[in-house]
């Protein structure tokens, strides 16, 4: 299979990936509001794997810009989402750059602000809490505002939610270095 096909395969496992997670918001509120630090587990695979077919700029940019594109043209997204999704692709591109593409150390500690990704994409429950309520009377199930508020007033756990995330990333990270087996030997450069 071409590169191409392989990275545009990688940028739908990625799109799957925030499909599920939002759809976690079914289960309950605090599913989509905390499902975010869970989600490295699955992206370190599809990031480590698009890094290993890319091993310049790119990354980050080709992952979170198909999915800022697709949910562009779908209505979803909002300033909060495309200023977080710019900065954290921004971030993690200069990391990947300083500590050099072609490294393991690079790859895995660009991960970690990529990791915060889909927290961009819930943040408006943070940043306009009134229109997030009054799109769940009309999206959810009737009473499903009222479990969200209790979430989004609980400000403590968002953030313990998203300092456990960088542990998470790099565990992630990790993990999908050995599964994969993509070794400094066999696939990136160390420093």
């Amino acid at each position: 299979m071409k590169p191409i096909f392989k990275i545009l395969l990688m940028a739908i496992a990625y799109l799957a990936m925030f499909v599920m997670g939002a759809s976690s918001g079914l289960i309950h509120p605090m599913c989509y509001a905390y499902i975010g630090a869970l989600l490295p587990l699955i992206s370190a695979f599809i990031y480590l794997y698009t890094s290993s077919l890319i091993r310049g700029f790119g990354v980050p940019t080709i992952l979170n810009g198909f999915i800022l594109v697709l949910f562009l043209l779908a209505g979803e997204a909002d300033a909060v989402l495309i200023i977080g999704f710019i900065l954290l692709t921004a971030i993690s591109e200069g990391v990947r750059w300083y500590f050099q593409y072609n490294t393991i150390k690079g790859v895995c500690r660009s991960f970690v602000p990529f990791a915060f990704s889909f927290f961009a994409y819930t943040a408006h429950w943070w940043t306009d809490t009134e229109a997030s309520l009054a799109a769940a009377v009309e999206e959810m199930p009737v009473g499903y505002d009222q479990l969200m508020k209790p979430v989004i007033d609980n400000v403590p756990v968002l953030i313990v939610v998203l300092l456990l995330t960088i542990p998470v990333s790099l565990l992630a990270m990790r993990i999908a270095e050995r599964v994969l087996k993509l070794h400094k030997d066999d696939y990136l450069i160390s420093i």
